[in-house]
């Protein structure tokens, strides 16, 4: 009894119990480019710890970073998730009792670090150039989509005005105050390749073809690109297949063949545009992320993307984790 309580004050877990959390994280241990992700940032990371403070590996810090978008921790909160679950302090790498936890300034410092020299892009590159390798993108079409991110009042300045780079922006009835997110998925294996973050008030066409690759031969919208495809930056080699107006639609005649010809064509084209809603659902249903954190379109970018990388990781676990067993399969 004596053991338990002295091993239960110093921190340590005897718990075998499979917990949601750590199925997860064993997942995500698995399926994350650790290696290559870390070899990307530490030339920016000289020392991550401040004179007269331990230094934190970069291996350390990514994964605390990957955590909070995981789990929608602020820094102050996933400081304080350090020193209270074990399964947090076990994928970050400090499960020994007496290892010093990153403070919540170190966790700051390491984001803006990713911020500064602008590494989410580059995370979201090596993500897919992973799963290229994999067999898992292909180039022949492109979905763009947008979704409107709420930013909530408390994202006013000290003066108590509100953040000058999110904007209102009118959805149906309803208005809403924030920045969009817009993303170019294969249409394909449905994993984003492109993303922007915009003000909300950014109509949606503008940002369409800045979704491309540049390799697809075609693209998919949905009525609110109408038009896309006669913008100045407009690609010719693009064949864009965009939705029809929901009035022009509901006005078909069904009783003519060449009405029920188009409606098909237009249930087709849905069917399609449904991959982009995969991504979104994931980082707003799986990774609970349905307001923006910071002040500013840079930082909540940086965010976004670096969601969507992971997001494509979670989306692509099971084909990962199944090469990862033939590899172990032909290297036993």
């Amino acid at each position: 009894d004596n053991k338990a309580m002295k091993q239960s004050s110093l921190g340590l877990s005897n718990t075998t119990k499979r917990t949601r959390k750590r199925e997860f994280l064993d997942s995500m241990e698995l399926v994350v480019p650790w290696a290559e992700l870390v070899s990307l940032i530490e030339p920016y990371a000289p020392e991550c710890g401040r004179r007269g403070q331990q230094p934190f590996s970069v291996q350390i810090l990514l994964r605390i970073h990957f955590m909070q978008q995981w789990f929608k921790l602020s820094d102050p909160a996933m400081e304080e998730a350090l020193h209270d679950v074990p399964a947090f302090r076990d994928f970050a790498g400090l499960s020994h009792w007496d290892e010093h936890i990153p403070s919540e300034s170190s966790i700051l410092r390491f984001r803006h670090l990713l911020e500064r020299h602008k590494l989410a892009e580059q995370i979201l590159a090596t993500v897919n150039a992973l799963l290229q390798a994999k067999g898992l993108q292909l180039k022949a079409g492109t979905v763009v989509d947008a979704t409107l991110i709420a930013a909530p009042s408390s994202t006013k300045n000290q003066k108590g005005e509100r953040d000058p780079e999110m904007h209102q922006s009118k959805k149906g009835n309803q208005w809403y105050f924030g920045m969009k997110a817009h993303i170019g998925v294969d249409a394909d294996s449905g994993l984003v390749h492109s993303v922007r973050g915009t003000s909300g008030n950014v109509n949606d066409v503008v940002e369409a073809n800045s979704l491309l690759h540049g390799q697809e031969t075609d693209a998919f919208g949905d009525a609110g690109y109408q038009g896309v495809d006669r913008r100045p930056d407009a690609n010719k080699n693009v064949r864009w297949h965009v939705a029809m107006r929901p009035g022009l639609r509901r006005a078909l005649d069904k009783g003519n063949p060449v009405g029920v010809l188009i409606d098909q064509l237009e249930r087709t084209k849905a069917s399609i545009r449904a991959r982009v809603e995969h991504p979104f659902r994931v980082i707003k249903q799986q990774f609970g992320y349905v307001k923006v954190r910071y002040r500013g379109l840079k930082k909540n970018t940086a965010q976004i993307v670096t969601l969507f990388a992971l997001s494509n990781l979670w989306m692509a676990r099971h084909k990962l984790l199944a090469c990862r067993g033939q590899v172990r399969l032909q290297g036993a």
